[in-house]
């Protein structure tokens, strides 16, 4: 589903996918708050809706299509 969002404002290609459950430090840290979108040192963690991405996305200066 979050997949589904990242796509629906056209930035896949930018999107870099982290597997958590071989590494111990990012697996305490996220757990069940996966998947978790990061820019820098901002993070919006699941679950989020379409509107919620793009607000995280505008307040963090990411440019994106709807």
């Amino acid at each position: 589903m979050a997949f589904e969002l990242i796509s629906h404002v056209g930035l896949t290609e930018q999107l870099q996918v982290i597997d958590i459950a071989f590494d111990d430090e990012l697996f305490s840290r996220y757990g069940v708050t996966i998947p978790v979108v990061k820019s820098e040192q901002s993070e919006i963690n699941w679950p989020f809706d379409l509107s919620q991405l793009k607000q995280w996305l505008t307040a963090n200066g990411i440019t994106y299509h709807s």
